[in-house]
């Protein structure tokens, strides 16, 4: 039987515990008693774990348990999403999605095309984004929780230094794709696993200045192929063509 996965909050070599929310969940839900099993997530790593106590309080609430064991896990795909924000229910979606297919960061970036309200907004959704990443992180029985960050201008983003491999989806790019540039950067990397940062632009796509502005900053620009896709289904699609070249 497969037991359930929880991520805590605090740990050390010996113990983790998790809070809140989680731990009312897991005590008057599920009705946890002390000695019940589950994986627990702890500094990156999953345990193989059993409840010690359980304290009611609100949002106080505490379960901690005895770590028993190290389980083999996979790590998170070397995979930093740049995502322009746009329709909130849809971005959150794709932030859920994300997170199953194993992308290692999110972060979201205020471009032309996003919409004023929703530039405005975004900051103070960044915690419910978060929130969104951690519950799918579990349920998807992940070792990790990706890295949401805080969302910035998309210049910041663009003209960062980076080591990794930079692609930005492109509508009027036809002929590279993103297959042959993945396939380009794991033959780079030889015995190593290639680091990926992908752009996905927001509805209506990107300002032709903001093309310029990624080829300026050593971005390469790829296809996804001749259909027009929503932003939250080329963010999957994309995460799901690099898992492939990656995994």
């Amino acid at each position: 039987m497969t037991r359930r996965r929880w991520i805590a909050e605090h740990w050390d070599e010996a113990t983790a515990t998790i809070v809140g929310a989680q731990a009312q969940h897991l005590a008057q839900v599920l009705r946890a008693q002390p000695g019940m099993e589950a994986d627990v997530v702890a500094g990156g790593h999953v345990f193989h774990a059993e409840v010690a106590a359980i304290a009611l309080n609100g949002e106080a609430s505490q379960v901690r348990f005895n770590l028993i064991a190290e389980v083999e896990a996979e790590p998170a795909l070397p995979v930093t999403l740049v995502m322009a924000v746009f329709k909130f229910d849809r971005m959150e979606w794709a932030i859920e999605k994300a997170t199953e297919l194993g992308v290692a960061e999110v972060a979201p970036v205020i471009a032309r095309r996003t919409e004023k309200h929703l530039a405005q907004a975004a900051a103070k959704r960044a915690e419910r984004w978060r929130r969104i990443a951690r519950e799918a992180a579990q349920q998807s029985r992940r070792s990790d929780v990706p890295r949401i960050q805080d969302p910035v201008p998309l210049a910041t983003r663009v003209r960062a230094a980076a080591s990794a491999t930079r692609i930005v989806l492109a509508e009027q790019e036809r002929t590279i794709t993103l297959c042959s540039l993945m396939d380009e950067a794991v033959k780079a990397a030889g015995d190593e696993m290639p680091t990926i940062e992908i752009a996905v632009g927001p509805e209506g796509g990107w300002a032709p200045a903001e093309e310029a502005l990624f080829d300026a900053n050593g971005w390469r620009a790829a296809s996804l192929g001749p259909r027009i896709l929503r932003a939250e289904t080329a963010a999957i699609s994309a995460l799901a063509v690099v898992a492939s070249c990656l995994e």
